[in-house]
């Protein structure tokens, strides 16, 4: 059962020491570590700080011995793993490190065999999935690898059918459902699945429609496919891209996306946002759309209903953010406001009696 309305609020914390774009988050414990990014002169930064949640507080860590933006970060008991993204002079990094939260001191791991930036990782019993990327030569990847902490090793598994970077991937069962990167500058429609137990690949009806920076998510099964830059196309009335509030819902048990349909548009027509799933509900957070500056409002879809409701808006209006769920929590982290932003401000089920 989806969470009314009014059972979602927004928890501000204090803000980053180090405002930045492109940063990597982890929740550990009561702890939000945030992982190198750009700032505001764009360079990728080697600062790692961390929050602690019930203290309200921010401590400096030592910095990542790589600095990198754009790299994929996980909690793995205690320690923090981060791969790939890239370097100060923007080029893709093979380098993998660990920080250990007891010892307070970082590690260099067994690198990528090829320098990735835009890697999907997702975890399962301990062990890391790193998918796809874009190398040095600024092609997409198809690589699949897994790590196992244990081994400090990197095993190479049967590679994705469609190549790409940026992608969104979740963990369904046995399966790592991928969709939504893009190859250059062009948006990817491929969906497909990797089956941890066969090892093999399944592809799946591609996402029925084009759009760059739009936000995928998971609920119940359901894959989402939201928002997004819509580019101009032969059938296509706009002569050049703009912003639109399309929902495109795959049901893994049907085969089939659903058909379109404008009664579960989003309200707002939105880009580069932040897309999640909280109290039994889609959420789409901030984001670029049909105004000057970036979007505060925020919005949730309810499966059982099929409808979208406004929900409280995000404090610090913001696009291009790092996003990190927690329990009951949704965590939009630094992005882009006016300048690159320090805020980090969490969407989260207040404690309705």
């Amino acid at each position: 059962m989806a969470a009314g309305a009014g059972a979602f609020a927004w928890a501000t914390f204090p803000a980053m020491p180090t405002r930045r774009v492109y940063c990597s988050a982890a929740h550990r414990d009561g702890q939000l570590f945030v992982l190198g990014g750009c700032g505001g002169g764009g360079r990728a930064l080697g600062t790692a700080e961390v929050l602690d949640l019930p203290a309200q507080r921010w401590t400096t860590l030592p910095p990542l011995p790589t600095p990198r933006a754009g790299a994929a970060a996980l909690a793995l008991g205690k320690q923090i793993l981060v791969v790939g993204g890239v370097d100060a002079a923007q080029s893709p990094l093979a380098s993998v490190e660990v920080y250990h939260v007891d010892e307070g001191k970082w590690e260099k791991k067994a690198a990528l065999a090829q320098p990735s930036m835009g890697i999907s990782a997702v975890q399962r019993d301990g062990a890391v999935y790193a998918l796809g990327g874009m190398g040095a030569d600024t092609s997409p990847q198809a690589l699949v690898r897994v790590y196992e902490p244990a081994k400090d090793h990197w095993q190479p598994l049967p590679s994705m059918p469609t190549p790409c970077y940026g992608a969104s991937a979740f963990l369904q069962g046995n399966k790592i459902f991928v969709l939504g990167g893009r190859q250059g500058k062009l948006p990817v429609t491929a969906f497909e699945a990797f089956d941890l137990e066969t090892r093999s690949w399944t592809r799946y009806p591609s996402v029925p429609s084009r759009r760059a920076f739009a936000a995928c998510a998971m609920a119940d099964g359901v894959v989402f496919s939201l928002g997004g830059l819509q580019q101009p196309g032969p059938h296509n009335f706009y002569s050049r891209p703009h912003f639109v509030n399309t929902v495109e819902m795959f049901d893994p048990a049907q085969g089939v996306w659903r058909k379109p349909n404008r009664t579960i548009r989003m309200k707002e027509k939105r880009a580069d946002f932040v897309a999640g799933c909280l109290g039994g509900r889609v959420v789409a957070v901030g984001g670029l759309g049909n105004q000057s500056c970036p979007l505060d409002s925020v919005e949730g879809f309810s499966l059982s209903q099929k409808k979208w409701e406004p929900l409280p808006p995000m404090p610090t209006g913001r696009c291009s953010c790092s996003s990190c769920p927690a329990p009951s929590l949704l965590f939009v982290i630094g992005g882009v406001a006016q300048g690159p932003s320090g805020a980090v401000e969490a969407l989260c089920l207040r404690d309705v009696p």
